[in-house]
């Protein structure tokens, strides 16, 4: 699951609460924690482990964002969503955002193999005392001592009788709350969502005392309400209608959905604001516009904020986009390969200790990087 939204509460008194991207254990350790002055946003930030052991190679090189959150417009709202198998792993990555977060999820329900071959997301599924040593250990060593809800998120089994029984034993582990997503692992997105099993899970979380969420095929806040009600749900999840047009979250009697445009406006200066990474705007950009207008404003041929605010003739927000491609050096020329090696070659020359690499690793180096992409962060 890339993120989702959270319709929590009744009609009366709802609450959103955003489940970010998950983010793996290892990725996150190690990592730097930094508040922007200009933008007010936390950091997590390390260099890249791709290999380039000479600066030389690429002397622009900067700390890769692995998570990054805004305490004021988030704060008690953002629940950090983990990948991981191990349980002490799972403690290490957890302790450095717990304080910045409001609760943290362990994806148990991700079926794509980069998850899976690592013995995360559905994969625990099939391993429950794994994934409840996991369970047990972040309640223990994070959710209490800073006073924070841990959760996990699931797919349903095979039969209700299998998954009542897995439903059971993780709520044992103190959790706070169980989101289900009621597909099982080897459905796609295609496939209509299976409810036959959620009153049974619901009703074995509530004996529990844990909350416990919906999720899939839920399209919009009043659906979502109404499938509460039917299914006596605590709350529902949003992911793939929220990602195509966040406003799915207002209601009908408070206009309901707005246009993509409107969406699109807004979300590109919120992104501009926090001085979020270009490729990432222009990904998140191009789940926003539909497909025909897509192609008519040619998302992929925007290289700057500058050209996409014209792209979606936003001319007020021209100023604010230009300032942010200076400070964020987008139009700046990219070294060549050529230009590179022969960076690398002089360090070599000054320094013959240093661990350079030869001419054909900073060929393959320099493909790696020219073919690069940018990692999609919170």
């Amino acid at each position: 699951m890339g993120y989702g939204n959270l319709i929590h509460g009744d009609a009366e008194i709802s609450t959103h609460k955003a489940i970010g991207p998950e983010t793996i254990d290892r990725a996150l350790i190690g990592c730097t924690r930094s508040v922007c002055p200009h933008t007010r946003t936390v950091t997590f930030s390390r260099l890249p482990s791709n290999g380039l052991k000479s600066p030389a190679l690429n002397p622009t090189n900067k700390e890769s964002v692995i998570y990054r959150l805004h305490p004021e417009l988030e704060k008690g709202r953002l629940i950090f969503q983990i990948g991981t198998a191990k349980p002490e792993l799972a403690v290490q990555a957890a302790k450095l955002v717990a304080g910045d977060v409001a609760g943290i999820d362990v994806n148990s329900g991700c079926p794509k193999p980069f998850s899976t071959s690592g013995g995360m997301g559905a994969a625990l599924l099939k391993d429950p005392d794994r994934l409840c040593a996991i369970l047990e250990a972040l309640v223990k060593e994070v959710g209490l001592p800073f006073g924070i809800g841990i959760s996990v998120k699931i797919r349903i089994l095979d039969s209700q009788d299998k998954t009542v029984s897995l439903v059971r034993r993780l709520c044992q582990t103190g959790i706070h709350g169980l989101t289900v997503h009621c597909r099982t692992t080897p459905m796609r997105p295609r496939e209509r969502a299976i409810r036959e099993q959620l009153k049974a899970i619901v009703r074995t979380c509530h004996e529990a005392g844990v909350s416990c969420l919906m999720n899939g095929d839920v399209e919009n806040r009043d659906q979502a309400i109404q499938l509460m009600q039917e299914f006596g749900a605590d709350g529902a999840m949003i992911a793939t209608a929220a990602e195509k047009n966040p406003s799915v979250f207002r209601a009908k009697e408070d206009g309901g959905m707005v246009s993509w445009r409107i969406v699109a406006r807004e979300y590109m200066e919120e992104a501009m604001k926090v001085d979020n990474r270009w490729g990432n705007t222009k990904f998140l950009l191009s789940q926003l516009i539909p497909g025909k207008e897509d192609k008519f404003i040619n998302v992929a041929q925007c290289k700057s904020h500058e050209q996409m605010v014209q792209a979606l003739d936003c001319t007020e927000l021209l100023d604010l986009a230009r300032d942010l491609d200076v400070r964020l050096e987008i139009n700046r020329p990219e070294l060549s390969r050529v230009v590179k090696r022969a960076a690398a070659r002089e360090e070599k020359a000054i320094n013959p200790q240093a661990n350079a690499t030869s001419e054909e690793s900073a060929d393959v180096i320099g493909d790696m990087i020219a073919n690069a992409s940018v990692a999609i962060t919170a």
